[in-house]
């Protein structure tokens, strides 16, 4: 009976307990929340502060479109607008939300688009139901329908066009939505022309205000973005540069910063550039469609800025190999790279100065200085090889037929134990071959090849183990490929330099003139395919 008691009191306590941890977790769960609200307007505040302090042309595109949308909104608020538009102007408000974007490039882009898709969808619909009119009602639903599929199938075809794809694939999109929407609605209702008529005078108010708005309130260039953009990879990527090599020849050891390689200002530098392709053709064809806004009125090759976006690309993935150095499991020692230190320094220094004097040059308008591959560099270049060559048994060790020989020794040594490990199994064909069982030639053929399979595992890792622990060259090989990369940087350079040139050539940039006294402008007109080549011809332009 005292068991029994004792047994349900100890049930009940049990009960209890769950019930206060469930209670005490919804009041932990509850004071978490009440938490999280609190802290809620100041997370807001310092999200929409550091989002504005960021790129404060923002904020002037938020009050551009709401102002564009309190402007099309009076269609509806004025009587006198309303009455003479009635509910389509539903179209203006959304064609300023659809088509007003962030730069003037992108808004003329998305708004010609759409007001020739509109157009063209127009005119074929009225056409169509010209046609389908002179007929009987059954053969005008099966003429309208055969129309809609014959326009859908050609127009979805053409958006597969790279051409129409990369430059008028939102026209096609309105176009296919305009003429369905016009000619199956012609069926049933009697007075579409004027609607269509509405929704087009609609749709222009909406295009128009939105052009307005980006290209006279402040407006914002597609062209600018991608200049500015080119100006700050070439300055990343001296920076990375510079604290890579300083890193890598930092008298604490090397820091393992994988886990935080997102913070790492190395990786910064570089990580605009490689992520750059699709933004830098995205903002070359909306800068095609802006007009020459420029001082000097040129025409400025959009698509010579996207060659140099691929060049430094193309720079770019060395400075990742070169960071990736600072990240490997073997590392050279630190006896070994402060033999180095001083001419990878001079060298890295004088591939920072090369960048940081391009992307000057860029920012201003003007062409590269003469100096720009100096002596220096050349002579931090030879520098490095004589320092190099100065340490040969580093790179090229002396026991070179010792070496051979181990390798060989464990070779003989492995074929051996497999011989060994052969025979205690007793695998000898002529032994168990026999022109009566069938199941013992098989047997044995299964046993040959796990032992070679055997002698390749056993072989393998004896193998490695010598190449890695007995060389003696292994210790400077991390930094051999971090000399390499220097090099390869400075033969990468050239490349970079030539394409910053062409877009000054090509662009009409100002002379270098050290004194800055006066702006002397050499301007060589590209041949006219070459131009062709180079952008998009619109009728913007």
């Amino acid at each position: 009976m005292a068991t029994r008691v004792h047994v349900g009191m100890e049930t009940e306590m049990n009960g209890n307990g769950e019930t206060d941890m469930v209670k005490n977790n919804w009041k932990e769960r509850l004071v978490e929340f009440s938490g999280k609200v609190k802290r809620f307007p100041g997370w807001l505040w310092r999200t929409i502060w550091k989002v504005g302090r960021e790129d404060p042309r923002r904020l002037i595109h938020a009050v551009k479109v709401g102002l564009s949308l309190t402007l099309v909104s009076l269609l509806y608020l004025m009587e006198p607008l309303f009455k003479g538009i009635g509910t389509n102007a539903i179209w203006a408000v959304m064609t300023v939300v659809v088509v007003l974007e962030f730069t003037a490039g992108a808004t003329l882009c998305k708004g010609l688009n759409r007001g020739l898709g509109t157009l063209l969808a127009g005119s074929l619909a009225f056409f169509i139901e010209f046609i389908a009119t002179r007929s009987g009602k059954v053969f005008r639903a099966v003429f309208i329908g055969v129309a809609v599929f014959l326009i859908g199938t050609a127009s979805t075809y053409m958006r597969f066009f790279p051409y129409i794809k990369k430059n008028y694939d939102y026209g096609v999109v309105i176009f296919l939505l305009t003429f369905n929407l016009i000619t199956v609605s012609s069926y049933r209702i009697e007075n579409v022309l004027k609607i269509a008529h509405d929704r087009f005078y609609t749709i222009a108010i909406g295009c128009v205000i939105c052009l307005f708005m980006s290209l006279m309130v402040f407006p914002i260039w597609s062209g600018e973005d991608l200049h500015n953009s080119t100006v700050r990879k070439l300055e990343g990527l001296a920076k990375s540069i510079e604290a890579c090599v300083n890193e890598y020849f930092n008298d604490s050891e090397i820091k393992e910063n994988q886990e935080k390689s997102s913070e790492d200002p190395i990786y910064k530098g570089y990580k605009a550039v490689l992520d750059s392709k699709s933004t830098d053709e995205t903002l070359a064809l909306y800068a095609s469609w802006e007009p020459r806004h420029s001082k000097h009125c040129y025409r400025f090759p959009w698509q010579q800025y996207v060659k140099v976006g691929a060049v430094l690309r193309q720079f770019g993935y060395t400075v990742v190999a070169l960071h990736g150095c600072l990240q490997t499991e073997i590392q050279a020692p630190r006896s070994v790279r402060i033999l180095f230190k001083d001419p990878c320094i001079r060298l890295a220094r004088e591939v920072t100065k090369a960048l940081m004097e391009l992307a000057n040059s860029l920012r201003n308008r003007r062409h590269c200085s003469p100096e720009i591959l100096s002596d220096h560099l050349h002579e931090a270049l030879q520098d490095l090889n004589t320092a190099i060559k100065s340490q040969p048994r580093l790179f090229l060790g002396s026991n070179n037929n010792q070496a051979t020989n181990m390798l060989a020794l464990a070779a003989a040594h492995a074929a051996h134990h497999n011989k060994q490990e052969k025979d205690s199994h007793g695998v000898s064909i002529s032994s168990v071959k026999t022109d009566s069982s069938a199941l013992r030639e098989w047997k044995s053929k299964r046993v040959n090849e796990q032992a070679k399979e055997n002698e390749r595992k056993v072989l393998r890792p004896q193998l490695s183990k010598i190449a890695i622990t007995s060389l003696e060259f292994s210790e400077a090989l991390p930094f051999a490929a971090f000399a390499s990369l220097l090099v390869e940087m400075v033969a990468r350079l050239d490349n970079v330099i030539e394409e910053v040139e062409e877009l000054g050539r090509v662009g009409c940039y100002k002379e270098y003139n050290p004194e800055e006294d006066e702006i002397v402008v050499k301007c060589e007109k590209p041949p006219v395919d070459v131009t062709k080549n180079q952008l998009p011809t619109h009728a913007s332009d």
